[in-house]
């Protein structure tokens, strides 16, 4: 892949937000957001549109619920809408493409931009629709091959996926002309280096690539070195510190054992109606599920094995308000948009700082008010000094506390002298796994 030009970074940190068509979206476009309840621009969708639509390649760092989708979803279908002799074309052409890290974002973004075709009066059968194809492992490659005959103009892809679609002869992208990396240091973090970096050399020299994550890893900044030319740069960090009093952050003491009992205690005595549950396993998942049902908590797992079906269903389930609580691992952690999600807990403390950030995004979304209460186990080698380096990483103490009736019989553990098996907090140092990554995406860039 050719050297790319590094000038200096054009930055936004404190955009305005004035109105979508002020932005240069068309009236067309402007209407189909009211209609899909985006009435207004979020500070990053009001910075990024009119670079995009510029053109400009862009790297976009913002948090998760800030409205990044959106920021990218609208002036991609501008760009593929503008020209219907162009859509009229057959076999169609990949035009525009959106990686996303886990099946149910690819799955939300494919119907955000769907809904939006259909607003505008584009969809099948109407016009010259526009064809979006979402592809995703973890299920049939079969169906989706038949779905990409004839071409697609956009689609949004797991990583794994796609390239056993291009393998395939499904998929060519030498025709792409714009390229969306979302939540992309998740991307990283699942294990993606790999295929991202092949993917690098599939991309014609000629596109428009736009980068959105929620942090910035060393990795990540490689990456967008490698794969922007000349991007503007949108910055919402300093939102994001501002937006932190709206997530309410708890930490509370307990013995391992009795967590379950407290979680328990906690929803009848503070009243919760929807809470999402984090833990470190799927027999976790499954089993603290398992309890709450019994207590008579509606309540579900959400983990990596369940089918796909499964999966949608628990979910569906769930914005239904059929189930009070989602029991889930760190596959939930990103790319589940769940509306008016009030409280979030960390039943089992994440792996790394990171983790921790992603988690506790899933509340305190679209300037509402959010709640996320951790567990440490002072019975348990290592919990209290994770927990303090959670707190180092974001820069925020939370005070401890304790339940009457549940406090905790042993003492905090301040050192962890004993390798916690679900892994510990990540970020002491680097990982063997993180440098493998570094070293291919140096080989790639070289």
């Amino acid at each position: 892949m050719p050297e790319q030009p590094s000038p200096p970074v054009t930055e936004a940190t404190e955009p305005c937000s004035p109105t979508f068509a002020a932005l240069g979206l068309s009236p067309a476009l402007s209407e189909a957001a009211a209609l899909a309840g985006w009435m207004a621009p979020t500070p990053i969708q009001a910075a990024a549109l009119p670079a995009i639509l510029q053109g400009r390649d862009l790297l976009g760092i913002a948090p998760t619920g800030s409205g990044k989708t959106a920021a990218f979803v609208l002036p991609m279908l501008q760009r593929l809408l503008a020209d219907p002799a162009v859509l009229a074309q057959r076999p169609r052409r990949l035009r525009a493409l959106i990686l996303a890290p886990t099946r149910e974002l690819a799955l939300q973004i494919g119907a955000a931009a769907s809904a939006l075709v259909k607003s505008h009066g584009l969809a099948p059968g109407q016009g010259a629709p526009l064809k979006t194809v979402v592809v995703v492992g973890g299920l049939s490659i079969n169906p989706q091959m038949m779905a990409l005959r004839g071409g697609a103009d956009l689609v949004v892809a797991t990583p794994g996926r796609l390239l056993d679609l291009v393998d395939h002869g499904a998929l060519r992208l030498s025709a792409l002309e714009l390229l969306v990396l979302d939540e992309a240091d998740r991307l990283l973090d699942l294990g993606f280096a790999d295929e991202i970096a092949r993917l690098l050399t599939l991309l014609p020299t000629r596109r428009q690539a736009l980068l959105f994550s929620a942090t910035m890893p060393a990795p990540l900044a490689l990456l967008a070195e490698q794969l922007l030319r000349d991007p503007f740069r949108v910055d919402m960090a300093a939102g994001a510190q501002a937006a932190a009093p709206d997530i309410v952050q708890r930490a509370i003491e307990v013995d391992t054992a009795r967590r379950t009992p407290l979680l328990r205690h906690l929803i009848a005595t503070e009243g919760w109606q929807r809470l999402l549950v984090f833990v470190g396993t799927q027999y976790a998942s499954e089993h603290v599920a398992d309890k709450l049902n019994r207590a008579g908590v509606t309540s579900a797992a959400l983990h990596g094995q369940l089918s796909q079906g499964r999966r949608s269903q628990v979910l569906a389930d769930f914005q239904a308000g059929r189930l009070t609580t989602l029991v889930a691992t760190d596959l939930a952690a990103r790319g589940i948009d769940i509306a008016s999600m009030g409280v979030v807990v960390n039943h089992d403390l994440p792996r790394s700082a990171v983790d921790y950030t992603h988690r506790i995004g899933r509340t305190g979304r679209a300037g509402e008010a959010g709640l996320a209460l951790s567990f440490v186990c002072a019975d348990a080698p290592g919990s209290e000094a994770h927990f303090r380096l959670i707190e180092k990483r974001q820069q925020q103490r939370v005070a401890r506390e304790q339940i009457p009736g549940f406090e905790p019989s042993a003492a905090p553990q301040p050192q962890a002298h004993t390798p916690d098996p679900t892994g510990g907090v990540k970020g002491r140092r680097k990982s063997k796994k993180d440098k493998l990554r570094e070293a291919a995406l140096v080989r790639t860039g070289s």
